[in-house]
């Protein structure tokens, strides 16, 4: 990275940097009957980063007060998520720090036994634009490992910690074998990851602040951050953003967090969106690794089969 000032780049160095990773080529079929599994008009993913107690660790915050918050998620909020999950039939994606799957094992476990993905998170929830490739790389080789052993299934996914993608990030996901990443916003459905103008094979399944939690219910009672909507309100964006997707034929993927939206008037917002979404006719739910077999499958000439993240 340049040390001048960006307006004072010249058009090498901020065409550079724009092409580090970029979207490439759209990865859904043209054919509406192919777009998206079993034929179906929308496709709808729900994932969970069950983060629990590491973005504390993570900053050293090793107060108890600060470590409830997050130990809620296991103890509290997870068994209800799966209740909630598998009374409507939908599997999910599940990206769990490494040290929280040690933490909780039993949330691996559960999380297996319910036919879900486990998919990598990180190491501690570190920032990754803050480490050097070799310490980026080491730790999400470890959280990958770590989830293998807990899972017993090697993940094949990533969403990078706070969605905080690093000019590293991407040769660590191909470093490490794997097959897609979901941390990226630079369109509603699946596409190639593009390093330097150059395709790469990474599938990428975006996601967007808007259809997420955190930014609507985070609280920090020594700063600024207050939530600041209701989750009627918050219910009703997620409603929008569906309808518009399922209008489009098109993807809706949310992002939610245990330790946030795990809390009993919250998860009964995510159970009214989920009937919400059930009464529509021809709905696909899969995980993430799902879609991303969906997608190679869709390619010309593919043989390649992934494992599923589920047992």
């Amino acid at each position: 990275m340049t040390t001048t000032a960006p307006w004072q780049w010249p058009e090498e160095t901020w065409r550079r940097e724009v092409n580090r990773v970029r979207a490439g080529r759209k990865l859904v079929h043209g054919d509406p009957a192919r777009r998206w599994p079993n034929a179906a008009k929308c496709a709808v993913l729900i994932s969970y980063d069950s983060d629990h107690e590491t973005p504390y660790l993570r900053d050293g915050q090793t107060s108890p007060g600060s470590l409830a918050q997050g130990e809620y998620g296991s103890r509290s909020a997870v068994p209800r998520i799966l209740e909630m999950l598998a009374r409507h039939e939908v599997p999910t994606s599940f990206y769990v720090p490494a040290v929280s799957a040690l933490l909780h094992p039993q949330d691996i476990d559960a999380y297996v036994a319910g036919g879900h993905e486990v998919a990598v998170h990180g190491w501690i929830h570190e920032r990754n634009t803050q480490l050097p490739y070799e310490a980026e790389l080491d730790l999400m080789g470890r959280a990958a490992d770590t989830l293998e052993k807990l899972s017993g299934t090697r993940p094949i996914g990533i969403r990078t910690p706070s969605w905080d993608f690093s000019h590293s990030t991407l040769h660590v996901i191909k470093e490490l074998g794997l097959v897609y990443d979901s941390s990226l916003m630079a369109d509603d459905e699946p596409y190639e990851l593009d390093a330097d103008g150059t395709p790469t094979g990474i599938i990428e399944i975006p996601v967007e602040w808007v259809r997420d939690d955190a930014p609507y219910f985070m609280m920090d009672r020594f700063g600024g951050l207050r939530p600041h909507l209701s989750p009627y309100e918050v219910e009703r964006i997620w409603i929008d953003e569906f309808e518009a997707a399922y209008t489009a034929g098109s993807m809706f993927e949310l992002t939610l967090h245990p330790h946030i939206s795990g809390h009993r008037s919250r998860l009964a917002m995510v159970d009214r969106l989920l009937s919400h979404i059930r009464s529509f006719d021809n709905i696909w739910f899969g995980t993430h690794a799902d879609l991303a077999q969906h997608i190679i499958d869709m390619a010309p000439g593919s043989t390649t089969d992934l494992p599923s993240g589920r047992s």
